[in-house]
This record gives C-alpha cells, sequence and structure tokens, in this order.
C-alpha cells in the first residue's frame, strides 16, 4: 500500500502538481479579487471630499484606519488557525470564512458610510477563518520530501495575484466610472465565483483540511463555541456603540496600542507551543527556525503594504498618470506589482526546482533576508523619486521600478515563507501556525499604517526622510536575517528528515474514508 506521500508524489494533474492545487489556485485567486479590489480603494476612498463620495478623513487618520483594518484582517487568522485545528477543519473554515466575506462586501456596497465600517468587520471575521486555512491545505497536499512544494507555492501565489490584478483593473475602473459602492460589489460577486468553484471541486483535496488535526473533547467543544458566541456578541454591542456615538477612539494612538499588543500576543503564542505543546527537540528546533521567518516576513510586509497607503498616494498626488491623453487610475497603478508576479513566478518556480536537482537549495532564512534587501531597494528609488517630485509631477517610471523591485523581493520572500511554515510547524499545531504566521501580516500592516502617518501630501520636502527610514530598516534587518539564516538552515535540515521519517508510517485511515465519514465537506 503506497503512503499518503506517495499517493501525493504520483498526483500531478495541474501542470505537475496535485490536483487538488487547481481547486485552492482558483479559489484563493477570487477571493483575493474581492479583497485587493476592495482594498486598493479604501484610503483614496477615505480621503476623498464627500462632494466627491468620499469620508473626507485626513490622511494621517484614514492611514491608520487602513493599517488597523489591514492588521486585524490577518490577526484574526490567528484564531482562525485555532478553530481549523480544533473544532471545524480547514476546509469547512475556508467555506463558511468565505460567505462571511461576501456579506462583509455586499454590506460595503450599500451606499452609507456606517454600514462601510460594518461591512469591513465582516470582511476582518471571514478573511480570518479562510486565509490561514487555505494556505495550510496547500502544504498538506505535498509530501515532506516532496520537491514540488516550493514551486507549488509559487503556482499558488501566482493566483493570489491574478486575483489581485484582476480586483484592481475591475472595482479601480467602476470606481471612476459608477462609484466607490459598485466597486465593492464588484467584490461581492468575485468571492461567490470563489465560493462555487470551491464547493464543485472540493473533493480534488482527497481529505485535505477535511478534519481538525486534533479535535477537541465534546466538553472543550461546548465551551469554545460559547466562548465564541460570546466574542461575537460583544464585538455586535462595541459596534453599535460606536456607530450611534458612545464610543469614540483615536485610530493614531489606538494603532499604536495595536502594534504593541500584536507583539506581544505573537510571542506569547509562540511561546505557549514552544513550552507547552510537548515538542520534540527537532520540532523545536524547527520552531526557532520559523521564528527567524516571522521576523523576516513582518519587516517585509512593513514596508512592501505603503502600496496601499503612502505610494498609492504617491501615485494620485505626485505621479503623471497621463499616456496618450488617457490618465490612468489611480488603483490601476498597483496593478505593476500583479503583473510582474505573474510574469515572473513562472521564472521563479522554474529556478527553484533547477536549484533543489543540484541540491544547491538555499535556506528559507538565506532567502527572506534576500527579499528584504530588494524590497528595501525599491524604496532607494522612491527617495530619488521623493527628491524629484519637489518640482513637479514626475513620470510613471518611478512607480514602475519600485514595484518591481518590490515583486522580486516578494517572490523571494513570500511564497517561500509559507512553504517553509508548512514545513517548520509541528503537525498537530500547523493550522496555529499558520495563523501566529498571518500575524505578522498584521505586525507588518499596523507598522506601515504609523510609517504611513508621516507622509503629507501638503510637504514634499518630508518624503525623502520618510523613504529612507524604510529602506535603511528593510535592508538592515534583510542583512542581519541573512546571517542567522546561514545557521537555521541545519535546523530546518533536521526538521525535513524527521518528517520523511514520520511520512513512511501508514495511516490506518486513507483519505477517501475521511470524506466518507461526515459526508460532504463544505
Amino acid at each position: 500500500m503506497k503512503t499518503p506521500a506517495q499517493r501525493q508524489v504520483d498526483d500531478a494533474a495541474f501542470f505537475g502538481h496535485p490536483v487538488g492545487l487547481k481547486t485552492l489556485f482558483l479559489t484563493e485567486m477570487w477571493e483575493r479579487m474581492s479583497y485587493y479590489g476592495m482594498r486598493g480603494l479604501l484610503v483614496l476612498f477615505m480621503t476623498a471630499a464627500i462632494a466627491e463620495g468620499g469620508l473626507a478623513i485626513g490622511t494621517a487618520t484614514a492611514v491608520a484606519i487602513y493599517g488597523l483594518y489591514t492588521a486585524s484582517v490577518y490577526f484574526m487568522g490567528l484564531p482562525g488557525g485555532w478553530m481549523a485545528d480544533r473544532m471545524i477543519g480547514s476546509q469547512k473554515a475556508i467555506w463558511y470564512g468565505g460567505i462571511i466575506i461576501m456579506c462583509g462586501h455586499i454590506v460595503l456596497a450599500i451606499p452609507s458610510s456606517k454600514t462601510f465600517f460594518i461591512g469591513l468587520i465582516l470582511v476582518v471575521l471571514g478573511t480570518g477563518l479562510l486565509k490561514p486555512n487555505i494556505s495550510a491545505v496547500v502544504g498538506q497536499l505535498y509530501g515532506s520530501q516532496d520537491k514540488r512544494r516550493d514551486s507549488g507555492y509559487a503556482l499558488y501565489y501566482m493566483g493570489i495575484n491574478i486575483g489581485s490584478l484582476l480586483g484592481y483593473t475591475i472595482c479601480g475602473y467602476l470606481y471612476e466610472s459608477n462609484g466607490i459602492h459598485w466597486a465593492f460589489g464588484a467584490s461581492a460577486v468575485g468571492m461567490f465565483l470563489g465560493l462555487i468553484y470551491f464547493y464543485k471541486t472540493r473533493d480534488n483535496l482527497v481529505g485535505a483540511g477535511a478534519e481538525p488535526a486534533a479535535k477537541l473533547s465534546a466538553s472543550a467543544m461546548s465551551k469554545s463555541w460559547l466562548v465564541v458566541a460570546a466574542f461575537l456578541v460583544v464585538l455586535t454591542i462595541i459596534t453599535a456603540l460606536m456607530l450611534m456615538g458612545v464610543l469614540s477612539f483615536d485610530p493614531i494612538a489606538m494603532s499604536k496600542v495595536v502594534a504593541v499588543t500584536f507583539v506581544g500576543i505573537f510571542f506569547l503564542y509562540f511561546a505557549s507551543v514552544y513550552l507547552g505543546g510537548n515538542l520534540t527537540p527537532v520540532e523545536k528546533k524547527g520552531m526557532w527556525a520559523f521564528l527567524l521567518v516571522c521576523v523576516a516576513s513582518t519587516c517585509f510586509w512593513s514596508g512592501f503594504e505603503q502600496a496601499g497607503s503612502s505610494l498609492n498616494l504617491f501615485g494620485q498626488d505626485f505621479t503623471d498618470r497621463t499616456i496618450g491623453g488617457f490618465e490612468i487610475p489611480t488603483t490601476w497603478l498597483q496593478n505593476v506589482n500583479p503583473f510582474f508576479i505573474i510574469t515572473l513566478t513562472p521564472f521563479f518556480a522554474m529556478f527553484w526546482i533547477w536549484l533543489g536537482k543540484r541540491m544547491m537549495t538555499p535556506g528559507y532564512g538565506l532567502k527572506m533576508g534576500a527579499g528584504l534587501i530588494i524590497m528595501g531597494m525599491g524604496f532607494v528609488v522612491m527617495i530619488f523619486a521623493a527628491h524629484a517630485a519637489a518640482d513637479g509631477k514626475v513620470a510613471i517610471f518611478w512607480l514602475v521600478m519600485t514595484y518591481f523591485l518590490h515583486t522580486v523581493g516578494e517572490l523571494t520572500l513570500s511564497p517561500i515563507s509559507l512553504s517553509a511554515v508548512s514545513k517548520l510547524s509541528p503537525p498537530r499545531f500547523l493550522g496555529q501556525m499558520m495563523g501566529l504566521f498571518v500575524l505578522t501580516y498584521s505586525m507588518g500592516n499596523i507598522i506601515a499604517g504609523l510609517l504611513a502617518g508621516g507622509f503629507d501630501p501638503e510637504n514634499v520636502s518630508e518624503m525623502p526622510a520618510l523613504f529612507t527610514t524604510i529602506a535603511t530598516f528593510a535592508i538592515g534587518v534583510g542583512a542581519v536575517v541573512l546571517l542567522i539564516g546561514m545557521f537555521t538552515k541545519r535546523w530546518e535540515r533536521d526538521v525535513e528528515i524527521a518528517n520523511a521519517a514520520a511520512d513512511e508510517v501508514p495511516t490506518p485511515t486513507s483519505a477517501k474514508a475521511i470524506l466518507r465519514n461526515e459526508g460532504p465537506v463544505i
């Protein structure tokens, strides 16, 4: 009888990868279309004058709200990963998360400033369920020694960026021609298409993520559902009080508090698994390598996520977007990143396979460090662009070059980091570790919002200092990660050997039996 790992290697129906990757590829593509299509408009919508259909919020406050929103989206991946591991399984988390996201976009499509914030909350809750778990299931399609894993994540990552390309293009056009709420409606349609495809092709996953990795007892399950219900009730009450004006908060001050809180939660959760998870010595080595990946990821996204805030505003206010008499919508400039992702991903996927065949695969730490340094070089370009903007609007070339370098850095770091988490995490904590890793997106986004608060469209002379700070930070941290990565590569190898040994142990329950046990898996 073939082991699970052998069955996975034999499955090569989707560009040489398991057919289940196609299901996850297209589901995530439509979900990211809905997310990025809406995300690219948030700061522009909030800062636009009321007469222009916006909310007339100041730049510093708007980017702080943007940072809080994007950080919350990814923070909710932590409880979302835990719920999948212990309560409902990854497949159900993906399904129900997608439904909540779609409802959030439907609410956003209602022309009201109050429903706007309710819609954002729903998108946050739904993405927290869907995002970490769909990424975790990708890793479960491969055996621990399957050399296709890194290229599989690169291919999956291309699906994410096809979705963002569709989102920026469709929603950006609808925003310019019909208004913001038509754009939000298009995001709801995108998520609906993803849900339909996932439901119809879920059998391609052959049981991956169908059941919780370590299901709670009946008693613990009841208590956990009570906690979930209590959280939702408290959230509803707080939201209602804020909409009625009874409660208020300062987004900028709140961002600083949330940044410190998220960092504290990250290290506390990491310590709880490391110290209280009954880990083997090899699993503990994997956790230290995982920690390095998380540090690099946090720093990377704090710079990269300027795309939706400071770089977005730079494109709107200081970039000449006219080509042949046609003025390119501001949000379309963000298509440069997914365009380069789609164009370059096949080359990166082949490159990692080529290195693997020659036994020259760099460690995860080395890849993370290189990605950070390349991203930082993008902000070096922006330093020169900011100086040029003092004399008037600059050529679109500056942003294109910046996004190109950010894309190369992203492809070097981001899909590889997902692969690293799936390999380095203790198997029984995979969903939670993926959720903890997604928390690095939260920390990066909240820091990005605080950094972007220094972008003042009325004071061009301060922009070079902002971009210099980000460039120095990214390149400096990248160099440190590169050095530490030289030592953690040995730990990564120990984890790979241990997982390979575990893969050779036949499992008594097949994937098909899991599917038969509970009926349709949604």
